[in-house]
């Protein structure tokens, strides 16, 4: 019983899957076949309401045409009153050019509302309606316009349309659900007779068994093939008994490897974790990292934009003067040009302050700058920064106290820390009030640093100020205060401090003034190096003696050639020789022999590296020493510079002082050379 039960259940499966394919096929062909046939009417019958409209309209404007030529608006009613034969068309109304209503009619039942003057296209859906405003033209002239509001029965079509659609597809259900129940035992009995063998064989394990043939089609095929493959298991059982032995063996090696493949799981599962936190954590990171690329790509922008306006400023300055001074058409007194040129040379130097600024900023930031940590006494730093300040502090009567004898001593880069205060010093003089005070002071820090504090009675910084003060071109939050600055001193400042391991920090009061401290490691005093001597001017020598001191100079532009040449005239112990390329430059040195080259870098087609790479492969002019004089300013241009063998560097624009410095220093070392080769 239970068996024939199952059977029972299973046939009734096969013949509801049978009967759902077939019913869903119907309802899909019906259902496409009818919506086609109904989609395809509705179009049709859409269209014909549509040129039925524009046909009925285009009729009563030529009707009316001469109503409206003759302004009779009887006849033009008349001609609207046809309309009771259209019993779609529920309202019509006759206009003149002018907008005019002249004429209506209106179906009983239906509102007397027309617009006040509609607008002629083409038929259009308004609600359950379909209206259409037609123009009337005679000859080429607007005699008025033709509105018609006709009944939209689409949707009642619609509605019809889908009780006649559901009515069909009922129908077409109904005859399949029959026909596929007259002709499903045909189908299912010879699936069902192999399914009972298979269930007896799999119950009683005896592969005699064999399927009947019932039918001559592919059911009859399944039976052949059934018992072809219960005579293969029959074959086979008994092989399969003597190997189950080695089966069993089989057996539990695996589960012997199946318990490693376990543990190993384990491990793995485990890094896996691992990993998938190493993941997290670096998504993380490049989360934040790409956060922080994009601030400092915002930052660029702003920098840039910044750096752009202060470097156009001064130049501004030094080329409007200077063309002031080069022009005949405005004459200048001489005190007029002695002014001019102050304000260029005041301008250059802001210039170059500004470019030497931005490329110490450069260096700090690509890790370029390198420093020499020692113990610096702060009793001499501070006297060197007292000396250097209080010019400026004097010109606005400003007083500035510094402490005395502190015998305090820090571990720092004494260069780097000199400029670190020389710039906060600068700023509080710089951003003071006239006549106010500037006080340093200096005191141990809770945390055994040495702290060093600068403070202003200046007009002080708000706290949205001090937020953005160590941004470039900042400038304390005083860009509109009158005192020159570049604002990228406090960028470099901290910046210093914080590669000297130490940390700045600033406080402020708005109307009281602000301060601004840096706290430094503090170190032993016994360890204290003294600073190096500043350099002074070379001694000058007996004209008679250096007078036949020859140097030649390389350089394309004229502007920088006139400016050595007139340097070089100020000096009686100097002869100059010029040269606007590389070529012609080798071509003098093999000839006259110069005790010394000055070397521009970009020069037309040889630079002054290939240069000095011929000048030192040739013996006449391998030992002559050459100074570069280039506007290749940055750090790596000076490294490249000096790894190619020139024996000093200089950067445009000029600094006199050096420029004379290195001039003397290898006239200096050309002499001492010759001497030794004399006295071998």
């Amino acid at each position: 019983m239970p068996a024939a039960g199952t059977a029972v259940i299973r046939l009734r499966s096969i013949r509801t899957k049978l009967m759902a394919v077939v019913m869903s096929t119907t309802l899909a062909a019906t259902l496409v076949s009818v919506g086609t046939v109904i989609g395809y009417d509705l179009r049709s019958y859409q269209h014909a309401l549509k040129s039925d409209l524009v046909t009925q309209a285009e009729l009563l404007g030529r009707m009316t045409a001469a109503a409206l030529n003759f302004d009779d608006a009887r006849l033009a009613q008349e001609n609207l009153a046809l309309l009771r034969a259209r019993p779609l068309v529920r309202a019509g109304a006759i206009y003149n050019a002018a907008g005019k209503l002249v004429a209506s009619y209106v179906a009983p039942g239906e509102p007397a509302e027309f617009p006040p003057r509609p607008e002629a296209g083409k038929p259009r859906a308004q609600g359950r309606y379909l209206v259409l405003a037609e123009p009337i033209v005679d000859n080429g002239e607007l005699l008025g316009t033709v509105y018609l509001r006709a009944e939209n029965r689409l949707l009642q079509r619609i509605v019809d349309y889908l009780l006649i659609a559901a009515g069909v597809t009922l129908l077409a259900l109904a005859t399949s659900w029959l026909v596929v129940r007259r002709i499903g035992r045909v189908i299912t009995a010879p699936i069902v007779a192999i399914t009972g063998i298979a269930r007896d064989v799999v119950a009683t394990r005896d592969y005699s068994r064999r399927a009947q043939r019932i039918s001559k089609d592919e059911a009859a095929d399944l039976a052949d093939s059934f018992n072809a493959m219960l005579g293969e298991i029959e074959q086979r059982t008994l092989a399969l008994e003597r190997s189950n032995q080695e089966i069993a063996h089989e057996a539990q090696e695996r589960a012997r490897a199946q318990q490693e493949v376990m543990r190993l799981n384990e491990e793995l599962e485990e890094r896996v974790h691992e990993r998938t936190l190493q993941l997290e954590l670096a998504n993380q990171e490049l989360v934040r990292a790409i956060e922080e690329a994009r601030k400092a790509n915002q930052a660029k922008s702003a920098f840039l934009s910044s750096m752009s306006h202060e470097l156009r400023t001064p130049l501004n300055a030094i080329l409007g003067f200077a063309q002031i001074l080069n022009s005949d058409a405005l004459p200048a007194s001489d005190e007029q040009k002695r002014e001019f040129a102050d304000h260029i040379v005041k301008a250059g130097r802001h210039l170059l302050t500004l470019i030497n600024e931005i490329l110490d900023l450069a260096k700090i930031e690509s890790g370029a700058v390198t420093l020499s940590m020692e113990p610096v006494g702060i009793d001499d730093v501070l006297a060197e920064c007292r000396s250097m300040i209080e010019a400026q502090a004097h010109k606005r009567g400003i007083r500035v106290l510094f402490p005395d004898h502190t015998l305090a001593v820090v571990r720092a880069d004494r260069t780097r820390l000199k400029q670190v205060l020389l710039n906060l010093l600068s700023n509080a003089v710089k951003y003071n009030r006239e006549g106010g005070a500037v006080v340093l002071a200096c005191a141990p820090d809770p945390s055994g640093r040495l702290r060093l504090s600068v403070q202003d009675t200046g007009m002080g910084l708000r706290q949205d100020q001090i937020d953005a003060l160590f941004q470039p071109f900042n400038r304390l939050g005083q860009e509109n205060s009158t005192q020159e600055g570049t604002g990228i001193g406090l960028v470099v400042t901290r910046r210093l401090v914080e590669l000297m391991g130490g940390e700045i920090g600033v406080t402020s009061s708005p109307g009281v003034g602000s301060v601004f401290s840096i706290a430094l490691a503090s170190a032993a005093p016994a360890t204290l190096n003294a600073p190096e001597p500043a350099w002074q001017p070379a001694a000058s020598h007996d004209a008679s003696v250096d007078a036949a001191h020859l140097l030649l100079y390389v350089e394309d532009n004229p502007a920088n050639l006139k400016l050595v040449e007139e340097l070089v005239r100020l000096r009686a112990d100097l002869r100059l020789l010029s040269a606007p390329d590389a070529r012609l430059g080798i071509e003098l040195a093999r000839a006259h022999h110069p005790e010394l080259i000055l070397m521009d870098i970009n020069l037309p087609g040889m630079s002054g590296v290939e240069a000095l790479r011929v000048l030192r492969e040739t013996p006449d002019t391998a030992a002559i020493p050459v100074i570069a004089l280039t506007a290749n300013a940055m750090p790596r241009d000076v490294e490249r510079g000096m790894g190619a063998g020139f024996f000093r560097y200089l950067t445009k624009p000029i600094d006199i002082v050096m420029f004379n410095e290195a001039i003397d220093r290898t006239l200096e070392h050309v002499r001492a050379r010759h001497a030794g080769e004399g006295a071998a």
